[in-house]
C-alpha cells in the first residue's frame, strides 16, 4: 500500500469518526449563528484557559477540581474541529478564514507547551525541543503544500492526534497523581517524564514520516515534468 493510499484510508477514517461525533454540535452551532472564526477563538481562549491551569500546577489540585483541566483541554480540541466542519457545511470556506485557523493553532500549541513549563511538567529545555518538532511537523507541511502537495493524514501526530494523546495524558496523570498519594501516602511524579520521552519521541517520527513522503511526491514530480 502506498503513502497516499495509507493517507486517504486515515482521513476516511477521521471523517468517519467525525460524521458520528460532531453532528449534533455543530448542527447546534450552526443554528446558534457561530461562524467559523469565532470558533476558532473559543478553542484558542480554551487553550489559553489550559495553560493557565497547568502553570498552576492544575492536574495536581484537589481531586475535585482537577478534572477541569482536562474538561477544557477536551473542549479546545472540539473547537478545533468543529470550526472546520462549520465552514464546510455552511458554505464559508476562505482563505483568510483558513490562514487565521492555522495560526491561532500556531499560537495555542506554543501557550500550552508554556503552561506545560511553567508548571514544571516539562523543563525549558524539552519544552522548546517540543515547540520545534511541533512547529517542524506543521512547517514541513505547510511548506510541501505550497509545492502542489496533499499532506493530510500524512503523519502519526497531527494535530488533532497531538490533543488527543495531550488529553489522555492530562487524565492520566491527575488519577496516578491522586491515587498514589492516597494509597500510599506520596504521589507518583514519573508518569509525566515517561510521557515526555514517548510523546517526543512520537513527534519525531512525524517529521520523518513527513518528510520522507514530501520528498517521495516532489520527486515524482520532478520525474514527471522532465518527461
Amino acid at each position: 500500500m502506498s503513502n497516499i493510499e495509507q493517507a486517504n484510508i486515515k482521513r476516511s477514517n477521521q471523517r468517519r469518526i467525525l460524521d458520528i461525533f460532531v453532528d449534533l454540535p455543530v448542527k447546534l452551532l450552526i443554528k446558534c449563528g457561530f461562524t467559523p472564526n469565532i470558533i476558532s477563538f473559543c478553542g484558542f481562549f480554551c487553550s489559553i484557559a489550559v495553560s493557565i491551569l497547568l502553570a498552576w500546577e492544575g492536574l495536581h489540585f484537589p481531586f475535585l477540581i482537577a478534572w477541569i483541566v482536562p474538561f477544557v483541554m477536551f473542549w479546545a480540541g472540539a473547537f478545533d474541529v468543529f470550526d472546520g466542519e462549520v465552514a464546510r457545511r455552511t458554505g464559508n470556506i476562505s482563505k483568510s478564514g483558513a490562514f487565521l485557523d492555522s495560526n491561532l493553532d500556531r499560537l495555542s500549541d506554543a501557550i500550552i507547551v508554556l503552561g506545560l513549563i511553567m508548571g514544571g511538567y516539562f523543563n525549558y529545555v524539552i519544552g522548546f525541543i517540543i515547540l520545534f518538532l511541533i512547529i517542524m511537523i506543521s512547517y514541513i507541511r505547510a511548506r510541501a503544500e505550497n509545492e502542489g502537495i496533499d499532506m493530510k493524514g500524512v503523519g502519526l501526530m497531527e494535530r488533532a492526534e497531538r490533543l488527543i494523546v495531550l488529553w489522555f495524558a492530562f487524565i492520566a496523570e491527575f488519577w496516578i497523581f491522586f491515587l498514589s498519594d492516597l494509597f500510599y501516602g506520596a504521589p507518583f511524579e514519573l508518569f509525566f517524564p515517561i510521557f515526555t520521552i514517548i510523546f517526543t519521541g512520537l513527534l519525531i517520527l512525524t517529521i520523518v514520516q513527513r518528510l520522507i513522503f514530501s520528498f517521495k511526491e516532489l520527486s515524482k514530480i520532478s520525474t514527471h515534468d522532465k518527461k
